[in-house]
């Protein structure tokens, strides 16, 4: 697996290189701030340096965060942390550097040596930076290492080293129109609900008349993978040298999943003219969706007057199960000024910090202690603080894109009934030795 790692990135970094080299510009990509189907403004960049290195300005060390934009008012919090930082350590001077084409221009500053001291590093694409080199390791930098939620915190352990700490979160949930099941005589969702509770009401909730549909979802394997990990399936072995997503659990998530569509209970979000679940219950078309908190702003901002409540995800014939979401701070390998990365990532990580960050409300605390508080202030998102203890992590090894594209089309051709559940799970297996044999 180490080499397959190595030679993605390198391949990426020799791209880069080139880009630089020629002087040439690349289509824009969407910044990966947020899980599949998350609806994202991208904010304009700061006009500050993201790809110089690190220049002393006098007595005063000019230093760069590099991440992508969230929203305004997310903006605007860091914005304010690093400015009491910055007041509070004379000796350096933090520049928040949110950019467009975040993957790109990370890749580009890695590529030619000039690094920004502190990135974002997703999840999803850990496994690629740390396999490279590209990350220092912070496992004996990381200031009470032990006091982030475990699931979260393993999510960027890579051969017992944990490298990067996590800096907020989110899991999936289920979000109901309450008004809707006031109307069906319907008791609301529990975390006790099972799958079969879940279909019954989609399906009493239903009115194809007037264009209301149980549900709204996504042939997105971000979805469907918490069914999987709920019937007690997984996606590769443990040692990731086998494909096991071929199994009866999985069978039996994916006629789950698709038989809410091919039973009429629910509706993907183009049947309903809308881009996404959360717009499609905004708008009253689903009585139901699967989200995660990033869909709470998005609803407060968009649709004011709409009555929902949230419940943690159905429990599945084998256990409880959700998906993790979640970014680290990290230092790069190659940083000229670590000792100061380190200090400054401890701080936005840590209590005061990570309290600051979180507390609008828009991200959740990835640090156990800070979960109680953050809850009472914003007691409807309890269920996706819940969901934190038994989740797994949005990631998979390197490489693994061509899995993710196979299983998202194949999910497509279920949903329309050109393709059967087998068929798709069979050539996800295959597709998937292939990558985890290179």
């Amino acid at each position: 697996m180490r080499t397959l790692r190595y030679t993605l990135f390198a391949l990426l970094i020799v791209a880069a290189m080139l880009l630089v080299a020629c002087g040439g510009t690349t289509e824009p990509t969407p910044a990966p701030a947020a899980p599949a189907e998350q609806p994202v403004t991208e904010q304009p960049a700061a006009e500050t340096p993201t790809e110089a290195p690190a220049a002393a300005s006098g007595s005063m060390t000019d230093l760069v965060l590099m991440g992508w934009s969230s929203s305004p008012a997310e903006n605007e919090r860091l914005q304010q942390i690093v400015d009491q930082y910055n007041a509070e350590n004379p000796s350096t001077n933090w520049i928040l550097s949110q950019v467009p084409d975040y993957d790109t221009k990370l890749q580009v500053s890695l590529a030619g040596g000039s690094p920004p001291d502190a990135f974002y590093v997703d999840a999803f694409k850990f496994f690629d930076f740390q396999g490279a080199g590209a990350l220092d390791n912070g496992n004996d930098k990381i200031e009470n290492p032990d006091g982030f939620v475990p699931n979260l915190r393993e999510a960027f352990v890579a051969e017992g080293q944990f490298y990067c700490p996590p800096k907020d979160f989110s899991t999936l949930a289920l979000e109901y129109n309450t008004a809707m099941f006031d109307a069906a005589g319907l008791e609301y969702p529990t975390a006790d609900w099972s799958w079969q509770d879940l279909e019954d009401a989609a399906s009493k909730l239903t009115d194809k008349d007037n264009g209301v549909y149980g549900m709204v979802i996504t042939p997105d394997m971000a979805r469907w993978l918490a069914f999987l990990y709920q019937a007690g399936g997984t996606v590769y072995n443990d040692t990731a040298t086998e494909m096991t997503i071929n199994s009866p659990e999985a069978l039996a998530a994916m006629n789950f999943y698709a038989g809410l569509i091919q039973k009429g209970y629910a509706a993907q979000p183009s049947d309903v003219s809308t881009g996404w679940p959360g717009e499609a219950f905004g708008q009253g078309k689903a009585a139901m969706v699967i989200e995660g908190n990033w869909i709470m702003s998005y609803l407060k901002d968009q649709f004011p007057d709409l009555a929902f409540g949230v419940s943690q995800l159905p429990k599945g014939p084998a256990q409880q199960a959700t998906l993790s979401f979640t970014v680290c701070y990290a230092a790069p390998a190659s940083g000229k000024h670590l000792d100061d990365s380190w200090k400054f990532i401890n701080y936005l990580t840590g209590d005061k910090g990570m309290a600051a960050w979180t507390g609008l409300g828009l991200a959740m605390p990835t640090r156990t202690a800070l979960q109680g508080p953050w809850s009472e202030k914003y007691p409807e998102q309890q269920p996706f603080i819940d969901g934190a203890s038994y989740s797994y992590p949005w990631q998979f090894v390197s490489g693994f894109q061509a899995v993710l594209d196979t299983m998202n089309s194949g999910l497509q051709q279920v949903f329309a009934g050109l393709a059967t559940s087998e068929q798709v799970l069979a050539e996800a297996e295959q597709v998937g030795n292939e990558v985890l044999s290179r």
